[in-house]
This record gives structure tokens, C-alpha cells and sequence, in this order.
């Protein structure tokens, strides 16, 4: 079966920012992010992508243009069910406001317990993008054959819990994972199961090095802002 590169968009204006942005629309790339995104040809010009599916939210569309006009056979497949998780009544709120919400402590220790309100359940959104997954590995074995590479941009959270799922790993530990913006990660699937063979890969260890201000035990909602 095929070998997915999931790439998480680029850095956004809500991730400077510190907002959740959700589905909130205009949600663009900041200048960091545009890029990092200018970037990503390179990092993959030893791969043959045979496709591109992407969410259909506008940080991703921006992230994947310069792979799209550096390979012009290329076309992107929009994809709503690898869109960001729905945050219902938290899009467009502050993070650090959404710490004071008593249901943030579920979502960082329970997460299959959580339904965000007037959203959707972070049960239902690891189970769209799994079957988004494996529906587009049927279609580009069929297409393109058993050892084809193609790529998803799509969001934190999404590809979070999809790694948890290749790794068999429940959801109420995917909080243990992280994927700063515009990284790389990338699962091989098999017959009788998935290998997880890159995860988070920027080639940018900058994020690794002490911070003034030591991060915090918490996951960040939504997948955070990178290294600084």
C-alpha cells in the first residue's frame, strides 16, 4: 500500500497569535509560515508525490501552492474530512482564555470523553480523517500503484490523531504527540500494518533549545506555533 507524507500547514496568523482557529475562515499563513511553505518543494524534491490532497482551509491551500507551481502535473484534491477538527464555540478564541474552560483539562487527559461545544467530538474527527486515509490509500494503489507516494496538509490535531492511529495508540494518549507547523511526517502502510517512518520532521532543531519561558505540561489545541 501506499507511503502518506502528511504536512502540517505552515505557520498561521492564529498560531502567532495564540488564537484557536478551527473552520474560522481567512485564517492565512504569517510571513514565517509563507516561508516555510516557500521551503517545502525543496525538502521533498527527492520524492515522486502522484498525488496532492489537501483540507480545504486556506493555510493549507497556501502551504501547498509552492509544491503545486514546482510541479506543475500536479493537482490538489480538496478534502474535507482531513479539515481541521470542528472547536464548535472555541474557534476564534484565545488559548489562554480556553485554560480556564473546565473541559480543557478533559481534552488534554481525556480526550475521547470530549464533544466541543456547539462542534464535533474529537472521536469523530480521528475517525473522518482514519477513513479519509484509508479510502485515498485504496484509491492511489489502484491508480498508482502499491509503492506510490502521495501527501496530505492538513492540521495538528488531524494528523496527531492520525499517527495514533497507524500506531495502534488510543486517543486519550494523543496528547503525547506533536507536529510543529509546516513539519513532515510520514507513514508507510502495509498489508498488515502501518510504519510510522518520520514524525514532526522540520530539519529545524531551534525548537529543541531552552526557552525563557519553559513550556508548559500541556498539549497545545490545535497543534501550537513551532519554535519561536
Amino acid at each position: 500500500m501506499p507511503t502518506l507524507i502528511l504536512v502540517r500547514h505552515g505557520r498561521s496568523t492564529a498560531n502567532t497569535e495564540g488564537v484557536l482557529a478551527g473552520w474560522t475562515p481567512g485564517v492565512a499563513l504569517d510571513e514565517r509560515g509563507a516561508a516555510q511553505a516557500a521551503a517545502l518543494p525543496g525538502r521533498l524534491a527527492g520524492l515522486p508525490i502522484a498525488e496532492v490532497v489537501t483540507s480545504p482551509l486556506q493555510r493549507c491551500q497556501e502551504t501547498i501552492r509552492p509544491l503545486l507551481d514546482a510541479r506543475p502535473g500536479l493537482v490538489a484534491h480538496t478534502e474535507e474530512r482531513i479539515g481541521e477538527c470542528d472547536y464548535g464555540d472555541w474557534s476564534g478564541r484565545k488559548l489562554a482564555e480556553l485554560n480556564d474552560e473546565p473541559l480543557m483539562e478533559v481534552v488534554q487527559t481525556h480526550p475521547t470523553a470530549v464533544a466541543f461545544p456547539g462542534g464535533e467530538s474529537m472521536r469523530a474527527m480521528q475517525h473522518r480523517a482514519a477513513e479519509a486515509v484509508r479510502e485515498w490509500n485504496a484509491r492511489v494503489e489502484s491508480e498508482h500503484g502499491a509503492d506510490a507516494v502521495y501527501l496530505m496538509c492538513s492540521h495538528g490535531d488531524i494528523i496527531k490523531s492520525l499517527v495514533a492511529d497507524a500506531l495502534g495508540l488510543h486517543l486519550d494518549l494523543f496528547q503525547r504527540i506533536s507536529v510543529e507547523p509546516c513539519s513532515i511526517t510520514a507513514i508507510r502502510y502495509t498489508r498488515l500494518r502501518p510504519f510510522l517512518v518520520r514524525l514532526g520532521d522540520t530539519g529545524d532543531f531551534a525548537s529543541l533549545a531552552p526557552r525563557e519561558q519553559p513550556p508548559s505540561g500541556d498539549a497545545t489545541v490545535g497543534g501550537g506555533a513551532g519554535a519561536p
